[in-house]
This record gives C-alpha cells, sequence and structure tokens, in this order.
C-alpha cells in the first residue's frame, strides 16, 4: 500500500512538472493522442496477461513447474503474433486517427511514437502477469514508481529543450519519455522474472501448448477491456467533434481536453486509492462470509467498506469544491482559473464509492452486471457530451456535466444492483449525512475564509469537515484499526 501510495505521489508530481513546463498546447495534444494509445495496447494484448495470470496461479499452486514454463511460452508466441498483425494496421490507421477523428493533424508523430511503444508494455504486462501469478505483488509497484521517478527525471531534464521547437515535437518528446520509463520499468521486471525462472527450474519440458487454454479465459477478458478503452477512445473524438460543433477551433477543443484529462481529473482522482486499497481486500473479505453464509458480518463488511468510501467522498469532494479551481491553478500553472472543479467536485463524490461497489459485485459473482453498469455509463457519458458539449451557450461546460453523468450512472447502476441481493442489507443511507456534510461546509464556511492564504483555508477545511463527520457520528474508533487493516493487507 506504502508502494502504491508513494507511486500515485510520483504519477501526481510528473503531471504537474508536465503542464508546468510544456504549457497547455502540447499537454493537450498528448492526452488528446492517450486514449488512442491506451485502446491500442488493449487490442494488440488480447486479454493475455490476464489469462497469464490466472494459468500460472493454477499450475504454481501444485507446483507444475513445467507448466508454468510451457504457459509463458505460448503466451509469447501468441503476443508475437498479434503484434506482428495488428501493428501494421495500427500504423496505418494513425493518419486518419489524427486527420480525421480528431482532426488536428500535430497528433500524428505522437501517435507514431505510442505505436512502437506497445510492444515494450505488453512485454512488461506479461512478466507483470507472471510474477503476480507466482503471488510476487511488490516487484510489479516497484516497476511502477521506477517509471514514475524516470519520467519526471526526464521531464525536468530533457524536455525543456523541446519546447522551444514545436508543441508537436514537444507531444512526441512525452512520449517518448513514456516510452523510456517503460524500458527502465521492463529492465527491473525482467531481473525478477528470471530470478524467479531459477526457483521455479524445470526438470523435463512440456510439450503442451496452452494456445487454446490462454485463448479461452483472454477472449472474453479482452472483450469488456476492450469495450471500457474503446469508449475512451471515442470519448477525445466527441469531445472535439462537439466542441468544434459549438464554434471552437480544433486546436482550442485540444487544448480544452488536455486540460480536463490532464489536470482537473487526475487531481479529483488522487484520493481515490483508499477506496481501490478497500477493493482488493473486499473481494476475500465478502467472498468469505458469502462461504459461510454468515450474513451479519456480510452486512458489516460491505457497510463499513461503502461508508469509509463515502467519507474519503466526502472529505474530498469538500476540498475539491472550495479550493480545487485555486489549486489547480497553483499546482499546474494554468493559465486561466476556468471553475471546473466546482462542476466536476459534487458529482466525483460518487467516484469514490464506485470501486468498492465494483468489488463487491465481483465477490458476488455479478461480475457481468458490474462489467454493463460500466457499459452503460459510459455510453450514456459519450451521448450527453455530444448533446452538451455542442451546445454554443455552455460548451466544455457541457462536456465536464457529460463527463460528471458517466459517473452518476455507473455508482447508481452498481447501488441498484446490490440492492437485488438479498442477502446485502445495504441501501443509499450510507451516503446520505457525509454527502449533506459536504453540501453544509461547501455552501457556508467559503464566507469565513477566503481572506486567509490557501493552506490555511484548506486545514480549516479540513479540520472542520473532520469535526462535523465526527459530531454526526460517521468516523468512529474502529475506522482507524480497519485503515490500518487496509495498509497491512494491500
Amino acid at each position: 500500500m506504502f508502494v502504491i501510495f508513494i507511486s500515485k505521489c510520483f504519477g501526481f508530481l510528473y503531471r504537474m512538472q508536465f503542464m508546468r513546463i510544456a504549457g497547455e498546447e502540447v499537454v493537450g495534444l498528448y492526452m488528446t493522442a492517450y486514449p488512442t494509445f491506451i485502446f491500442f495496447i488493449s487490442l494488440i494484448q488480447l486479454g493475455i496477461p490476464i489469462a497469464v495470470s490466472k494459468l500460472i496461479a493454477q499450475y504454481d499452486a501444485t507446483r507444475k513447474n513445467e507448466q508454468t514454463a510451457a504457459v509463458m511460452a505460448s503466451a509469447i508466441k501468441l503476443s508475437i503474433i498479434s503484434i506482428i498483425v495488428f501493428t501494421p494496421i495500427v500504423l496505418l490507421s494513425t493518419p486518419f486517427i489524427a486527420k480525421t477523428l480528431l482532426h488536428n493533424e500535430n497528433l500524428i508523430l505522437t501517435l507514431y511514437i505510442s505505436v512502437f511503444t506497445i510492444p515494450l508494455v505488453i512485454v512488461s504486462s506479461l512478466i507483470k502477469a507472471y510474477l503476480q501469478g507466482l503471488a510476487k505483488i511488490a516487484p510489479t509497484a516497484w516497476a511502477q514508481l521506477l517509471e514514475q521517478v524516470v519520467r519526471i527525471g526526464l521531464i525536468m531534464a530533457v524536455l525543456p529543450y523541446f519546447v522551444s521547437t514545436s508543441p508537436a515535437k514537444t507531444a512526441a518528446a512525452a512520449m517518448g519519455i513514456t516510452a523510456i520509463g517503460e524500458i527502465f520499468s521492463l529492465l527491473f521486471l525482467s531481473y525478477f522474472y528470471f530470478r524467479a525462472k531459477r526457483k521455479h527450474a524445470i526438470t523435463k519440458k512440456s510439450n503442451s501448448s496452452f494456445t487454446k487454454p490462454i485463448m479461452q479465459i483472454a477472449l472474453p477478458s479482452a472483450g469488456s477491456k476492450l469495450f471500457g478503452t474503446f469508449t475512451w477512445f471515442l470519448e477525445p473524438i466527441v469531445f472535439l467533434k462537439a466542441l468544434t460543433v459549438a464554434g471552437l477551433t480544433a486546436g482550442a477543443a485540444t487544448t480544452l481536453y488536455g486540460v480536463i484529462s490532464g489536470v482537473h481529473i487526475p487531481l479529483l482522482l488522487f484520493p481515490a486509492f483508499i477506496p481501490s486499497a478497500l477493493s482488493i481486500i473486499l473481494v476475500p473479505a465478502v467472498s468469505s462470509a458469502l462461504a459461510r453464509n454468515d450474513l451479519p458480518l456480510l452486512t458489516k463488511r460491505v457497510s463499513h467498506s461503502l461508508r469509509l468510501s463515502s467519507l474519503v467522498g466526502c472529505i474530498a469532494a469538500t476540498v475539491f469544491f472550495i479550493h480545487g479551481d485555486e489549486l489547480v491553478t497553483v499546482l499546474f500553472h494554468l493559465e486561466e482559473n476556468r471553475g471546473y472543479m466546482k462542476v466536476l467536485a459534487p458529482i466525483f463524490y460518487f467516484y469514490y464509492i464506485q470501486s468498492p461497489l465494483h468489488a463487491i459485485l465481483q465477490a458476488m459473482d455479478e461480475a457481468q452486471a458490474a462489467m454493463m453498469n460500466s457499459i452503460y455509463g459510459g455510453l450514456g457519458k459519450l451521448f450527453l457530451l455530444f448533446f452538451l458539449a455542442s451546445q454554443p451557450e455552455i460548451q466544455e461546460f457541457g462536456a465536464i456535466i457529460a463527463i460528471g453523468f458517466g459517473v452518476l450512472i455507473t455508482s447508481f447502476l452498481h447501488i441498484a444492483s446490490i440492492k437485488q441481493q438479498p442477502k446485502i442489507r445495504v441501501g443509499f443511507r450510507f451516503f446520505i449525512l457525509p454527502y449533506s456534510v459536504f453540501i453544509v461546509t461547501a455552501a457556508v464556511l467559503p464566507t469565513y475564509t477566503h481572506q486567509y492564504p490557501l493552506t490555511i483555508q484548506i486545514m480549516i477545511t479540513l479540520v472542520v469537515t473532520v469535526v462535523l463527520l465526527l459530531l454526526t457520528k460517521q468516523i468512529r474508533i474502529q475506522d482507524i484499526l480497519y485503515i490500518r487493516t487496509i495498509f497491512s493487507r494491500s
């Protein structure tokens, strides 16, 4: 958990330095290209790492080392075939995506560099899956941390030399830095991979081919992941198209997308590492309570986790609503205070409860319901994104409302799915009081604290919010013990 938190901090520092050094236009180009990069990865990966992790764990539990080696051999062959087949298609489609779909030919070079980064990502993913299958989680967390450190160092040392050239070259250089960070992560993971292989040395080589078992697991997983990344791939396309319809130029729309997706959303998501850690321990906790048919314990664990996530949402939403716009201006050196956080913060409160809700559904064998809820949320967001952002009167504020609406749809559908489970007695009560605390604090407090420096204002907001949560008995002594459990297990 500590390494994950530090990695989150370094990732946030990277985004800060990137925006400060490169500026809004370059970040806009990079962030507009990034969803396409992730979609390409999902397309070429075919869900193979998920299958590798599951099969390795299965055979390692029965000490069948020759089978684990055969699984990796088959996975590597399948990945090489996928890279050879799909990479030319992706390369040929890049100019069309940049010019026609994203309306900006400055993205072509960045997208080309991202395509050549994909094989590195795929090899790293296979090694991570192998290590996770052997229950070696620490190397993957440290690899991510190393990657962030390398990227920060290169952003500060190398990127300034490209800023004086052109936005297109600077954005391409930033993608190149992402590739170099991936190389360092791959080298680090390779060391642990070969060390693990030596410890799991095989006495005889297996002649079995695991192509079919891998694909049987990989393709269903790839389908849901591919759809998720495809909706993200469509997000900047719909965003840019809608804003150009509303009267903005493609360049201005690209910059706005970069500011929203590269600054505001990451700041809002920063506290989400706590609910994410909760979701990691929720799956086995809920599964074990279900297996024992211990319904009181099941309800207690679910309620406790949702209430804690709601507390994180309350504190984060309050701070970001009152101080978020000033924070992004100070931290990221934005050219102007656009007021986006006051629209996003009240909605993103519900994002903090989303990952525990998703974990609960998975633990109750309702993974399909969770996936469909996410699909409905993604489709609803895209539909509203075009409808609202294309209105000349609201433009990018319509896009922000649509992004938040997608969060609301998914979260409330998750809650509705859980309410249908007769074994769990949980409704909407767990977030009513915390959300009320957020509304009261956000409405009243700024009147009395606006004359103080920003740091003092944030401290006062935190203290007042926590005191109100204590007075309403939302924060309890056992919560501290529960959080300690999270840190020790995740």
